[in-house]
């Protein structure tokens, strides 16, 4: 039984990826990083450092609703599962844009 438990150890892959969360920092009305590179099943996670004021993340051009408002000091996170751009905007505050890109 013990060879068998080892043996079954080492057939599982080494170095098995595991998701990450990677935050967004929303400062004097920017996204920072405007743009970042995560990996298929990652969280990325908004959170405003503002003194005032409230922002959104809207996904616009994927057509999903605009996140709650983000007040100083709240967050707001969003699982990625699909490859590709992803790009999105502050609602109140369209000059403000943002990119995740998933590998």
């Amino acid at each position: 039984m013990r060879r068998l438990s080892i043996a079954l150890l080492f057939a599982l892959p080494f170095g098995t990826a595991t998701a990450e969360t990677v935050e967004v920092r929303i400062e004097k009305y920017k996204f920072v990083p405007e743009e970042i590179k995560i990996k298929a099943g990652d969280t990325v996670v908004w959170k405003s450092y503002e003194k005032r004021g409230y922002h959104t993340v809207w996904f616009k051009e994927r057509g999903l609703p605009e996140s709650e408002p983000m007040f100083p000091d709240e967050s707001w996170q969003m699982k990625f599962e699909t490859q590709g751009e992803h790009p999105y905007v502050c609602g109140p505050h369209p000059e403000m844009t943002g990119r995740v890109i998933v590998e």
